[in-house]
């Protein structure tokens, strides 16, 4: 990944650092590897704030996000904000295209793309598009989770 920098907490135990905070943001400029790293950062938030049960679904919308950014925005260079919500968490990706995302009406098996979101609408509670910073775009969705953040199951209950 271009321009990666190492942050000073990296090595600092978290419980030196405190809880995370309720949200994480960071411009990044993506290549074919980054997505990767997302995903380590997401799952990483979400188990901390108690919502591990939404990494898969998160993990896989916002790769394909971010693969939409590699794939059609000319510099590759966009924003992720992840936020906790009261009810689950909620992703944004701005990027600096103005072009809105297709969502095709018709996929053929021949197709070489097209997929990320129907992929996206099936894992996600609701997403959507709207104006970005600079007169781009931000794709956004949400996630939550089939208990309130912050409540364990009940002993006994193995229906996980």
């Amino acid at each position: 990944m271009r321009g990666q920098s190492r942050s000073v907490n990296e090595h600092i135990p978290p419980t030196l650092l405190g809880p995370r905070p309720a949200q994480y943001a960071m411009r990044i400029t993506v290549g074919a590897h980054s997505a990767r790293h997302i995903r380590r950062i997401v799952r990483s938030l979400l188990e901390e704030w108690d919502l591990a049960e939404l990494a898969d679904s998160v993990e896989l919308a916002v790769t394909e996000l971010v693969a939409n950014v590699v794939r059609h925005v000319p510099d590759r260079r966009c924003a992720l904000l992840v936020l906790r919500q009261t009810a689950g968490v909620r992703v944004e990706v701005a990027d600096g295209s103005p072009q809105p995302p297709r969502v095709p009406t018709e996929l053929s098996p021949e197709a070489e793309g097209g997929r990320g979101l129907v992929l996206l609408d099936a894992v996600v509670d609701k997403w959507g598009v709207g104006p970005g910073p600079g007169g781009g775009k931000t794709v956004w969705f949400e996630c939550r989770p089939a208990r309130p953040p912050g409540q364990t199951r009940a002993a006994g209950n193995h229906s996980w």
